[in-house]
């Protein structure tokens, strides 16, 4: 199965708007779904920081992987985004295919 999902992280609306328009429009994601803002709790630079996140699912394929790393690093502020790819090992078989359609290798 080539078909995989990123996890993301923007800080606000507009930047994860931003961001699943150029995933899209690039063919180099199938979908991005923009969720509703959470609060998100973390280390960094040895002080714990709590901030409002929007989450960013993109659909895509595995060969897409490191063009979607670069346009999330190209769009993003933060110096260290959360960039995260779990393996599709299952789904409705017209959908994956509808994924591996959008994102032809190559583009």
């Amino acid at each position: 199965m080539e078909a995989i999902v990123i996890l993301t992280n923007l800080p606000d609306d507009n930047s994860a708007q931003r961001l699943a328009k150029q995933l899209v429009a690039t063919k180099i994601a199938a979908c991005v779904n923009i969720m509703a803002p959470c609060l998100s709790t973390y280390r960094w630079h040895d002080a714990i920081e709590s901030t409002t996140e929007v989450p960013v699912l993109i659909k895509t394929r595995r060969c897409h992987y490191n063009a979607v790393e670069q346009t999330i690093r190209a769009c993003h502020p933060y110096t260290v985004p959360e960039i995260i790819a779990l393996p599709v090992v299952a789904g409705l078989p017209d959908y994956l295919g509808w994924i591996l359609a959008e994102t032809p290798e190559g583009v």
